[in-house]
């Protein structure tokens, strides 16, 4: 079986958020979903719209988000739409969210370690191909953030972001935190619900990870630490497994003390199991070849 690519450019730029994604070489077709997170009102570590604005019209996409699950900023669709006009989500581009109205899609998971189905934001029957692009990050819950968890929570509207962080018990926001299960069912079963998304998308789409402010906190987090490691570079797949475990490699194998912190969040949440989960899947491989671009 042929290792996935992939592609590494040490700079962060916008031109070369472009550059790697030309280099990949897929061309993603119709009307482009580009999945990014909003950023909760407080964080300071989140992709800024101005910094992505050129990546998003190369590809023509609209910049698609759902609602959380979780007491915030950004849980209730007309609180949402104020941070996302605050955070200038709108000022470049199309912005979409996605679950803003139900009903949610509901998409099947007959393979599923922990899900059997999952709910996304209903508007993603709109779009043809996606571009996930991620700010790879730690992450209080996951262990860490990166194409898969924008996949699985990402996609999900809150019913279905519940449903995954109960693992399958309940989509009931109200339920959530009476109903939070052992940590590798919760694990699997966002590998679950990423693989759903995979799936509808049938391979029209491209992950690009970008390693900079990496923070032991999501993007979720309105209080978020300070970044413990120096920024590192863009990376990018047509496989979400890859670039993932790619990035995890990155960080393991750096010279930054800093990566002790970041390390001890992805361990004690045991992290590394949704790539795992998800590999087993057949979502992607986490077997890849390392390619660097100038």
């Amino acid at each position: 079986m042929e290792k996935s690519k992939v592609y590494f450019i040490k700079e962060i730029t916008p031109e070369n958020l472009i550059k790697i994604y030309e280099t990949v070489g897929k061309k993603l077709s119709g009307k482009v979903a580009v999945k990014m997170h909003s950023g909760e009102k407080g964080n300071q570590n989140y992709l800024r719209p101005e910094f992505v604005q050129d990546m998003v019209k190369h590809v023509n996409g609209t910049v698609v988000e759902c609602n959380t699950a979780y007491e915030g900023a950004r849980n209730y669709t007309e609180k949402h739409r104020e941070l996302i006009k605050e955070h200038e989500w709108e000022k470049y581009f199309p912005f979409d969210l996605m679950d803003a109205e139900g009903p949610d899609m509901e998409l099947d998971i007959p393979n599923g370690k922990v899900l059997k189905k999952n709910y996304v934001g209903k508007d993603m029957a709109n779009y043809d191909s996606l571009l996930v692009l991620s700010h790879f990050k730690g992450h209080a819950m996951g262990g860490y953030g990166g194409a898969l968890k924008q996949l699985s929570i990402g996609c999900a509207s809150s019913a279905g972001k519940t449903l995954i962080h109960t693992a399958g018990v309940t989509n009931d926001q109200k339920e959530l935190f009476n109903n939070l299960p052992e940590q590798d069912r919760f694990l699997e079963a966002m590998a679950d619900a990423a693989s759903s998304v995979v799936d509808y998308f049938k391979g029209n789409a491209v992950y690009i990870n970008v390693m900079k402010n990496l923070s032991v906190d999501c993007d979720c987090d309105g209080n978020a630490s300070a970044p413990c490691m120096q920024d590192i570079g863009i990376l990018a797949s047509v496989d979400p497994v890859a670039v993932d475990q790619a990035c995890l490699d990155l960080v393991y194998n750096s010279s930054d003390p800093g990566k002790d912190k970041l390390i001890e969040r992805i361990e004690s949440r045991h992290g590394i199991h949704t790539i795992e989960a998800a590999a087993e899947l057949g979502v992607g491989s986490r077997e890849y070849e390392f390619i660097t671009i100038e």
